[in-house]
């Protein structure tokens, strides 16, 4: 099989594609959070995209404040009550957005791709410098796309912390997924544990419940979710799928052991649902569940996969 990568413009958007000679297609626009743009693999006598994007730079404009579909989400993500934290002491209040953190809407710069007989890859960074009062601690945020055979998409995070003392830190990513077919007609299975008890305001109270109501899978006819699971990493791979019966074709999920929540949101429209994998439960900055601490001088990494196959 051969691999390649191409640089194109589209609707606004400047895109690196990475491609199989099978048809599979990975596009990110590094200029927006790094976002997932598209994941398009054969189906049919055309191809299909899984990923619910932006139609043109207006709409991300419009929406991304509304769903942060498909972008990085550092350093933390979900929610962080009122936007306040305590951290060594001293207590921090976010200036931007207190959901789903600082890198959104941040452009990322391309420092390496690559294409071989086995893969396509690219990698993007982005220097945060510290300048939000409420996240005074500057970082490097790398992350690795790479479309390997069988279309398999495996995303890695590396935080670089680079002020002189630990930080902390939630990492995750947001991706909406769509079959073209209503989520009421799709199915959901995820090997679960345990679910992470919201209050009112989807605030964690710090309860975990045990749950293990989709391990067997279930359809999602009538079913909203905006909940954290915590994933059992002792079932076999993959850990989550998301099926279409009708297109006959099936999502695959393979987080790491950094990834510990699964996080699943249904948007009131359902025609498409997130399936993010975090490392922490919502508010983690201040119940401290999954929140990662990155040492002066030193990096973190997180990774997981996507798989699409047909039934």
């Amino acid at each position: 099989m051969a691999f390649s990568i191409s640089h194109k413009e589209e609707n606004g958007f400047s895109i690196i594609a990475l491609q199989d000679d099978a048809g599979a297609e990975v596009q990110i626009i590094p200029n927006y959070g790094a976002l997932l743009h598209a994941f398009s693999v054969p189906h049919g006598t055309g191809s299909l995209n899984l990923i619910d994007s932006y139609a043109s730079v207006a709409d991300l404009q419009a929406g991304v404040l509304g769903s942060f579909k498909s972008v990085k989400l550092s350093p933390f993500a979900c929610r962080i009550k009122d936007g306040t934290y305590n951290w060594q002491g001293k207590d921090y209040t976010i200036r931007k957005s207190p959901i789903h953190g600082l890198l959104f809407d941040q452009a990322f710069s391309l420092i390496k791709e690559e294409a071989t007989d086995s893969f396509a890859e690219i990698s993007l960074e982005h220097h945060y410098n510290g300048d939000d009062p409420g996240y005074p601690f500057p970082y490097r945020c790398e992350v690795q796309y790479r479309l390997l055979p069988e279309q398999t998409l495996q995303v890695t995070t590396a935080v670089f912390n680079l002020h002189n003392t630990p930080i902390p830190l939630m990492d995750g990513w947001h991706p909406y997924f769509t079959t073209g077919t209503p989520v009421d007609k799709l199915e959901l299975q995820f090997t679960s544990t345990s679910i992470v008890e919201f209050d009112e305001k989807l605030i964690p109270t710090g309860k975990v419940l045990p749950f293990t109501e989709f391990n067997a899978g279930k359809s999602m006819n009538g079913v909203s979710l905006d909940n954290s699971f915590m994933l059992d990493f002792e079932a076999p791979a993959p850990l989550c799928t998301l099926t279409d019966p009708e297109k006959k074709i099936r999502i695959e999920f393979y987080p790491d052991k950094s990834y510990p929540v699964l996080q699943v949101y249904t948007p009131p429209h359902r025609n498409s649902i997130a399936v993010e994998n975090l490392t922490g439960a919502p508010n983690a900055f201040n119940n401290g569940m999954g929140l990662v601490t990155v040492e002066a001088g030193t990096s973190v990494i997180f990774q997981t996969a996507l798989k699409i196959s047909g039934l």
